[in-house]
């Protein structure tokens, strides 16, 4: 979430002075301009920020800054002000990417990175991007997403990190790929010389040879140690002494040095200093607040300017810091001097939060202060709004931060925590937030102790506890309970109540998806799309839409398909921009045109998507680009980046309650038959227990297609005999009834291909032709043609003598000459008086995509005038004066 003061986690800290103390590491770090990263790693007050600085601004090329604290942990925060801090130097960089960060569901960090990517290759000159205090940041999904960035960082980017302690990315790699320059402790430490020029020219004391000599022996070249001797030595008069007193063990000097700062402060500025200790940033107006005086933008200015361990925030020097070790010794005085404030004053800075609308930081100072019926209250009025937007991540570390008494007593926090949990893969403690929940529910229980802040959502609690059952249910496979707890909810909320009854029929959906029932399942998620859509969840209304086309391609039904899609993209384009969904929609629009072998147009749709900047795409499902891709990959004989692409899928493939009805193991699979590799797809099929004589179930249907495949495959190689082709063809028979029981054309076409190349591999051309002629009848009217092309010569040889002995003719020429195995045969008939010409008939395919006419005009690599006449004709013959028409007519007659 971010905060008005975005800008100052992007200020880039000018350097104290113009006096350049650190030549050789800044040569160092020249050097290393060439390699993916620089990290300066070394323990508090060694100067790596300043030294950073120090470098940009002897740097050549624009340099991006985001300074980073413990509240960025999150994830999508974190990704939001990665964005944000390259758009200091590319204003308009990633601006998609901020937009789907904010979504619902926001995507996998890999895809969104890859989009990332993708435009920093655009960026014209090279830059540097700083991490500055990356030690702050504990969250492993932000240490795979770096980890990510350096492994595919284009030579145009340099990354910089600045931290106390190693990141847990893998430097052993760069190492060893000479990608990585370090500087650490020992090289941070000044020299004497350094230590020199930093006391007398930096901090204008006069000091001889010899004290420096021993201020730089006793503190190691630590730089704040060097500093805090500099501001107390100001207030001495004899100098000479003081270093003499403070020679000793090192603990004890930085203890001295601590003291001597605090305590040679005058009261009010020392009271100052420990009570908005306990800020991460300030202005004026909250250390007002905190304090309870009214000179706090007088007290800041006179720390900035008297060097005081205070570091702006931004130009306007508005906001504030202090350097963090000084904070944290400020912070242990405050606990140890006055126990009894902190709470008090995390308070006050919570009020402050609360009163300028900065909820997070509100909580954030709440839950420090440890406030937590205050924490609550703020938190359960939070929740729905980061429901809606799907900040999982940020709900529950604010929910495991409340003590169980808490809790306890809070039945809509209890309840929004157990779906928090469920929602993050979290099963363990999901039952005993909802029993904490649902007590409260009992006519018997003394409600004197409940707590609700928010009385809607309390008003809604039963529905909620048997939502989130019926979720816990499906989870399980425990499908008879998902349908009683959907039932419960319906029977539990009013009608209006659009988002728990959606839910409610939605489960009932996948669950009659999960037995097959495709219809039933259509049904349920129409209405549950309609209620998000009347609530203005679009986003998952947008989800709703690829399960429903994914219902319609599995009943074979295209051009429903299709419509669907089309359908979900108007719902997505809101004037120029695009939600992320619009991404999803054109990847289906893609996979449903390579069934019908318009490969130009799947590509197409498959680039739009990714140039909507969401793809790699920021897709609600990303793994979903990648297999489409594939598909085409496949197409085009490029079998190893197809493969590629797969595993790409099955690392962006996110599990949730939508059945696996098609795994990337088993299309990975049908790559490894299409290489040759037998051995290999075997072991897959013995993996996943999946032999000819078993019991069949739709969930596993398409693996057993796919095993159906190796099975041929063994015995098309002479490694099984004919009996054990005869049990495929079992196989293949159980197959097709279970799928023609169940309504579902898309994978009964499929079978049958297989059933004629089982029967014709038999020597059984009777029985292979019956099979062939009954997937031409299913195939045809919504136009699969890709299904029939993609098994090869085997097929080509059933065709022709499907066409020789009068079997579907128009439509098998079509597949025919789409395979380039035309023989001398009739011309098809369309329907048409005047026919269309092969080249009208590549232009109608054209003008069913979004492509515009100077588009589609360099696609076919002619003139506007000249498609403009194709498009005219077209239109003449089929007897329609617009394009929409065309290709509805076109469908009509079976031409598309």
């Amino acid at each position: 979430m971010i905060t008005p003061v975005l800008s100052t986690k992007l200020y880039i800290p000018p350097p104290r002075t113009k006096v350049v103390l650190r030549r050789p590491l800044i040569e160092r770090l020249n050097e290393g301009q060439s390699g993916k990263l620089s990290l300066i790693s070394a323990p508090a007050g060694f100067g790596k920020t300043t030294l950073i600085s120090e470098w940009i601004t002897a740097y050549q090329h624009p340099t991006a800054w985001l300074s980073l604290d413990e509240g960025d942990n999150d994830l999508s925060r974190f990704l939001t002000y990665l964005v944000a801090a390259i758009q200091t130097i590319a204003p308009h960089f990633g601006e998609s990417v901020l937009a789907v960060l904010q979504s619902p569901q926001p995507p996998p960090a890999e895809a969104i990175l890859t989009e990332l990517l993708n435009e920093i290759v655009t960026i014209p000159r090279d830059f540097m991007l700083v991490l500055d205090d990356y030690h702050l940041i504990d969250a492993r999904p932000i240490d795979n997403a770096l980890a990510f960035l350096l492994d595919h960082l284009p030579p145009r980017m340099h990354l910089v990190i600045t931290t106390r302690e190693d990141p847990n990315i893998p430097l052993s790699r760069l190492r060893a790929r000479q990608q990585l320059t370090e500087l650490r402790a020992a090289d941070l430490r000044f020299s004497q010389g350094e230590a020199s020029d930093f006391l007398n020219q930096v901090m204008g004391l006069h000091l001889s040879v010899d004290d420096i000599a021993a201020l730089e022996t006793r503190t190691e070249g630590w730089i704040a140690g060097l500093q805090l001797a500099a501001i107390s030595m100001q207030s001495h008069q004899d100098i000479a002494e003081f270093i003499r007193a403070f020679a000793g063990d090192n603990h004890y000097i930085v203890d001295y040095l601590i003291e001597e700062v605090l305590e040679r402060q005058p009261e009010p500025v020392r009271r100052f200093l420990l009570q908005t200790a306990i800020l991460d940033q300030m202005n004026g107006a909250l250390c007002d607040a905190v304090t309870g005086q009214q000179e706090g933008n007088a007290r800041l200015e006179a720390l900035n300017r008297g060097n005081f361990f205070l570091i702006p925030l931004d130009n306007q020097r508005h906001w504030y810091r202090y350097h963090h070790l000084f904070a944290e010794v400020l912070r242990m005085h405050l606990m140890t001097e006055f126990p009894d404030q902190a709470g008090v004053l995390h308070q006050r800075a919570s009020e402050w939060y609360e009163q300028n609308g900065l909820v997070a930081d509100a909580i954030r100072h709440a839950l420090s202060g440890e406030d937590f019926a205050r924490a609550a209250r703020l938190i359960e009025l939070a929740l729905p709004a980061l429901r809606r937007t799907r900040q999982e991540a940020t709900m529950l570390s604010w929910l495991q931060s409340l003590p169980d008494d808490v809790l306890r007593y809070r039945p809509v926090l209890s309840v929004h925590y157990a779906g928090v949990l469920l929602q993050s893969g979290r099963l363990e403690g999901v039952e005993t937030r909802l029993r904490d929940a649902e007590r409260w529910l009992e006519p018997q229980v003394d409600k004197t102790e409940m707590v609700v802040v928010d009385a809607k959502e309390f008003e809604g609690l039963a529905g909620s506890i048997a939502m989130y059952h019926a979720g816990i249910a499906l989870t399980m496979d425990d499908l008879v309970s998902t349908m009683d707890y959907a039932r419960q909810v319906l029977d539990l909320t009013p009608e209006d109540d659009h988002l728990r009854r959606g839910a409610a029929v939605a489960f009932v959906g996948l669950v009659n998806w999960r037995y097959g029932e495709l219809e039933a399942a259509h049904r349920s998620y129409v209405e549950c799309m309609t209620r998000l859509q009347r609530i203005g969840f679009i986003s998952d209304a947008l989800g709703c839409s690829i399960t429903l086309a994914d219902l319609r391609i599995a009943q074979g039904r295209l051009r429903e398909a299709m419509r669907t899609y089309e359908r979900g993209l108007h719902m997505a384009t809101q004037g120029d921009s695009f939600l992320r969904g619009a991404a999803d929609m054109y990847v289906g629009m893609a996979e449903i045109e390579r069934k019908r072998n318009n490969l130009s147009a799947a590509a197409q749709h498959l680039s739009k998507s990714k140039d909507l900047g969401q793809l790699a795409g920021l897709p609600q499902n990303a793994y979903r680009w990648c297999v489409a891709m594939a598909r085409l990959r496949e197409i085009e004989g490029d079998l190893d980046g197809a493969l590629n692409l797969l595993q790409d899928a099955g690392r962006l493939y996110i599990g949730d309650f939508s059945p696996d009805v098609r795994p990337i193991t088993a299309l990975k699979t049908r790559i490894w038959l299409a290489q040759g590799k037998l051995d290999e797809a075997i072991d897959w099929m013995h993996e996943y227990g999946l032999s000819a004589a078993n019991d069949i179930s739709y969930l596993r249907e398409f693996e057993y297609i796919t095993a159906a495949r190796v099975h041929l495959a063994q015995y098309q190689r002479g490694r099984t005999d004919q009996q054990s082709n005869l049990e495929t063809i079992n196989l293949l028979e159980r197959l097709l009834k279970a799928a023609k029981d169940g309504g579902r054309n898309g994978p009964a076409i499929e079978i049958l291909i297989l059933l004629a190349l089982a029967h014709h591999m038999q020597g059984e051309t009777p029985a292979a032709l019956a099979a062939l002629e009954d997937a031409l009848t299913l195939a045809k009217p919504e136009g699969y043609v890709r299904i029939f092309l993609d098994e090869g010569k085997p097929m080509t040889v059933l065709l022709e003598t499907a066409l020789k002995q009068g079997i579907q003719p128009e439509f098998v020429h079509q597949l025919l000459s789409a395979s380039g195995k035309v023989e001398d045969s009739a011309p098809v008939d369309q329907g048409l008086a005047d026919p269309l010409s092969e080249r009208e008939l590549e232009v109608l395919r054209l003008l069913r995509t979004d492509l515009d006419g100077p588009d589609i005009a360099q696609e076919l690599i002619v003139s506007l005038n000249t498609l403009r006449t194709h498009t005219k004709n077209i239109y003449t013959k089929l007897g329609v004066n617009n394009r929409r028409s065309a290709v509805h007519r076109a469908e009509e007659l079976g031409l598309l």
